[in-house]
């Protein structure tokens, strides 16, 4: 069954990644003087949200393998993307699949399916002040994905356990020195929002106020969901451009009409 976690905002605090708050405002590379200032602002609202907000998660750890360039998960198959790249002398084309062990081996493999977000009133907050609205949005944004890394931390510690000793810092933390990692949909290894509908099925989403729409897009849209592999070789890669074949072989293991697979893998496409 699944895990539904609620966190106060005061225990994600430490988690913000404030590098990627300030690349949404554009402040990469600018003075610190004006990352102070927003900072400051940001802070402030970070207190007021903790009187009105909470954020939530969702969990479940899952028996599973590799199939191919499928996952199985529990009895749902999952296909996953493969690069078609020229890869360099020696270096393979990646596939998320390849960090879960094969079905061949007989052995029982495991991964982690995850969902946060946060309170949906945030959305409605501020209407009518441009720059508060903003603010609001893009700490959400940073809350949601702040879940995520505490949720992330508790499942390498307990929930799974994989890396039950862990002792990092949250520089270190933030810098993701642990082992494993936590693809999200949307992202360059995992781009079919569709597959937000396989995990609403695994871990029902709606549970922690995430709905969907006909893309597979989530609603709020401070959200994040995705997969957690604990191999200890997992990493971050770009599947890059699809070209044709692997749109159609894709639909195809997905069940799924190809026009339409067309128009979630739209800005892959070659």
């Amino acid at each position: 069954m699944p895990k539904y976690i609620d966190y106060n905002i005061s225990q994600l605090r430490p988690y913000i990644n404030w590098l990627y708050f300030y690349f949404a405002w554009g402040l990469s590379g600018k003075p610190q003087e004006e990352k102070d200032k927003l900072r400051a602002e940001a802070e402030a609202m970070l207190d007021l949200f903790e009187l009105r907000y909470k954020t939530h998660a969702a969990f479940e750890l899952f028996e599973a393998n590799s199939d191919m360039d499928d996952i199985i998960i529990g009895g749902t198959r999952l296909p996953m993307l493969r690069q078609q790249r020229k890869a360099d002398d020696g270096e393979p084309n990646m596939c998320l699949a390849d960090f879960v062990r094969p079905v061949s081996q007989g052995i029982a493999d495991h991964i982690g399916v995850f969902a946060t977000s946060i309170d949906s009133a945030v959305e409605h907050d501020f209407v009518g002040d441009d720059f508060k609205r903003m603010l609001s949005q893009t700490l959400a944004d940073r809350l949601a994905e702040a879940t995520a890394e505490a949720l992330h931390l508790q499942v390498r510690r307990t929930f799974w356990g994989y890396a039950h000793d862990e002792q990092l810092s949250i520089e270190q933390i933030l810098h993701e020195d642990f082992q494993g990692i936590r693809p999200a949909v949307g992202y360059p290894s995992m781009p079919d929002t569709s597959v937000n509908f396989i995990i609403d099925r695994l871990i029902d989403m709606k549970s922690i106020g995430i709905r969907l729409t006909e893309s597979g897009a989530m609603k709020p849209h401070a959200s994040v969901s995705g997969l957690m592999f604990a191999h200890p070789k997992a990493c971050y890669f770009d599947i890059g451009k699809i070209d044709e074949e692997q749109l159609r072989d894709y639909a195809q293991r997905r069940h799924t009409p190809v026009e339409l697979m067309r128009r979630f893998l739209a800005v892959r496409l070659q």
